[in-house]
């Protein structure tokens, strides 16, 4: 018997019958509140990731310095969707989509068939032209790279401990962050808390008054998208717990165990990116122009041009406020358009007329600085401090996948808290060809770097 192509199976359905399918590409929180509202409904969902996890990436700061273990904050997406039985999940990565024929494409597979496509497939750090940056400093979009920055966080830290030289010392013990927005704010606070209460209590011959975190940014303040207010709120919280923000300054080249500004070059054992980012390949698959970030433009439908049946949502898509505003690319606007994209497709399916224009309700705009310490934007009114921190905590915790994640993470928050302890600090092991060098080991150079003119 011959085998049937993409589209007849589309056609046919996974159950043998003539519903239509929707194809999500992403697990993210827009692909899986898009799949969640499709859930139980007279159509077949299939949803398509590269991982097979979802990931609750507003927390991934916390496995990079310890407080949390990767499976805190992520959950198989089978797992999540598993309740519905007319959800199908793929483990596989996308190539292209063929709109012509409706069909999302793969390298290594056949094509799968679509009725209505919904692309979220979130975005990942631009280094602006030097990728070869990533290798050393990685950025904060996966568990892999959270775990590769924790190592070589605490591979510092250990190589400190053993450096008699203080110069030495003090470059192993220097930890650049790269980037002044929620993401570059959030791992100052919580590097400077994780060295100086870990080597008060746990090292002998590395003291707190020898580290040093820096926290750099090209731009004139921290955390742009936030009023002026917040932001130097912001930068004189970090300046008490020892952070040094260094505001106007552009990275020229990031090299292992070194950093070049234009003034200085910063010798350093570990370095975090958090400078910016750029959209999925969507725009290309599409043959369409994206904006500079790579986004892909939508229109107030969430639908993409000329696409009727193609919808894009969350950090890969070009949507905008009523004021003609892009939306930031944020987990609550992609949440929320993954549920309006739902709906629409429900109604479209239903015969109940076409999509209704998209309203993002906003619900703050949020930091967490450290300990006791974070800023909240509700654009009327603005919070910082204590209660702004206990907000952010409730806030993050109500949004975690299952209400097993929340109880685990509370606890662990609550014991964090009363005893400042980091229990998630491993060091993997590297393999035998690489005990002494390698990706898992910090970079400091043996020779003091020269300090530009």
């Amino acid at each position: 018997m011959a085998e049937t192509s993409g589209v007849e199976r589309a056609a046919a359905g996974p159950h043998g019958g003539k519903r239509p399918r929707v194809v999500i590409i992403g697990g993210g929180f827009g692909g899986l509140a898009c799949a969640d509202g499709l859930g139980g409904q007279d159509v077949d969902v299939v949803v398509i990731d590269r991982r097979n996890h979802n990931l609750f990436q507003p927390l991934l700061y916390q496995v990079a310095t310890a407080a949390l273990s990767p499976a805190d904050i992520a959950e198989p997406i089978r797992k999540s969707l598993g309740r519905h039985r007319n959800i199908t999940v793929e483990l596989a990565e996308v190539s292209g989509i063929d709109a012509q024929n409706r069909e999302v494409l793969f390298a290594d597979s056949e094509p799968v068939a679509y009725d209505y496509l919904v692309i979220a497939t979130g975005s990942d750090y631009n280094y602006f032209g030097h990728d070869e940056w990533r290798q050393v400093a990685p950025g904060l979009k996966s568990l892999r790279e959270a775990r590769l920055i924790r190592q070589n966080l605490l591979s510092a830290f250990e190589m400190a401990e053993r450096k008699e030289n203080l110069e030495l010392r003090r470059a192993a013990l220097t930890t650049v962050i790269i980037g002044g927005g929620p993401t570059g704010v959030e791992m100052a606070g919580a590097v400077s808390e994780l060295g100086r209460f870990m080597i008060s209590r746990e090292f002998r011959r590395i003291h707190p008054d020898e580290m040093r975190v820096l926290l750099i940014e090209a731009g004139p303040r921290l955390l742009a998208a936030f009023p002026e207010e917040l932001s130097d709120y912001a930068s004189d919280y970090l300046g008490k717990v020892g952070v040094e923000v260094m505001t106007n300054h552009r990275v020229l080249s990031i090299e292992p165990g070194r950093v070049e500004l234009a003034a200085e070059t910063i010798r350093c054992g570990a370095v975090v990116w958090g400078a910016g980012v750029k959209a999925s390949p969507a725009a290309e698959w599409l043959g369409l122009a994206g904006d500079r970030l790579g986004r892909l433009p939508v229109s107030e439908t969430l639908q993409v041009p000329g696409h009727p049946d193609i919808f894009a949502i969350g950090d890969t898509a070009l949507a905008r406020d009523e004021k003609g505003e892009p939306l930031p690319a944020i987990a609550q606007v992609a949440k929320q358009q993954g549920q309006h994209v739902g709906r629409q497709i429900r109604h479209l399916i239903a015969g109940k007329g076409g999509p209704e224009a998209f309203r993002f309700h906003n619900r703050g705009n949020t930091a967490v600085i450290g300990r006791n310490a974070a800023v909240f934007d509700f654009g009327r009114f603005r919070l910082k401090g204590r209660f702004a921190w206990f907000l952010w905590a409730l806030i993050h915790v109500y949004l975690l996948i299952n209400f097993e994640k929340r109880v685990l993470v509370s606890i662990q928050w609550l014991f964090r808290y009363l005893t400042h302890q980091r229990g998630a600090r491993i060091i993997d092991e590297p393999p035998l060809g690489e005990r002494t060098s390698g990706p898992n080991r910090p970079a400091v150079l043996d020779q003091p770097a020269p300090i530009r003119s």
